[in-house]
């Protein structure tokens, strides 16, 4: 079984509608059976991409007000099972707690069998600081705890890909220990490639958007998105996001 999927942090702010357009006439264009976004945050907006993006017909997001999560998950498979997973409140006390974030966990049908995908956007380490002892290290170590209890529920003979944004670079301690415990691979290990957009206020990000392996899986992955732009009414061109995507090719 072969399937393209695609990882892709839309960026929640900033002419969000014209890049939103964008994006869903670029996945109505494109090869990917699944897309997974994060900073979907507006309800239109997933209503949106869900009329641009039509050839995606099975569809998982959650909320009236904001979507749960701000994540999206589109596929031309058909979901047999999905649900979210909500993670812990934890402090210190920040705005982005108001995202309710957690992990869509999506059992898709396809002809090898079920194939488990997960997608996530962990909380943001607002110190740029991800040795074990900082503050938001512990955030990121309760809501890896419950992406790993997600995870263990799925039967372990299941495929499954863990994916988002984990805003974590690739060498980061409690992401290592997630892996190990959880049983997966990273698909881009050694990679060191930043999936953050870089700027002249912080010129070398690290990755912080993974493709994580359990099971007879396989991927190769490249990063996409990177030069992409619209040009606004105003005139200005801007990215359709401050991130990169990671396009990966998986094998079961």
């Amino acid at each position: 079984m072969q399937l393209r999927l695609l990882t892709f942090n839309a960026l929640f702010k900033g002419d969000v509608r014209p890049r939103m357009e964008a994006i869903g006439a670029l996945l109505e264009r494109s090869d990917y059976d699944v897309v997974c976004l994060q900073e979907v945050m507006a309800p239109g907006m997933a209503r949106l991409l869900a009329r641009l993006a039509r050839s995606f017909p099975h569809r998982q997001y959650t909320g009236g007000t904001l979507v749960k999560g701000g994540l999206v998950l589109l596929s031309r498979r058909p979901i047999a099972e999905r649900r979210f997973v909500r993670y812990p409140f934890t402090r210190p006390l920040r705005p982005e707690l108001l995202m309710r974030k957690g992990a869509q966990v999506a059992l898709l049908h396809t002809a090898a069998g079920p194939f488990a995908v997960l997608n996530t956007h962990l909380s943001a380490n607002r110190d740029d600081d991800w040795s074990p002892g900082n503050r938001f290290s512990a955030v990121a170590r309760a809501e890896l705890a419950t992406l790993a209890g997600a995870l263990a529920a799925i039967p372990a003979s299941v495929p499954a890909v863990v994916t988002g944004d984990l805003n974590l670079p690739r060498d980061a301690e409690a992401l290592a220990r997630f892996c190990a415990a959880a049983g997966l691979r990273d698909a881009m290990a050694g990679d060191e490639r930043p999936t953050y957009r870089p700027t002249p206020r912080w010129p070398d990000p690290p990755a912080f958007d993974h493709v994580l392996l359990r099971g007879p899986v396989t991927a190769s992955c490249e990063l996409v998105l990177t030069d992409d732009a619209i040009t606004l009414p105003d005139g200005r061109s801007v990215y359709l996001s401050d991130h990169y995507g990671v396009a990966a090719s998986l094998r079961v």
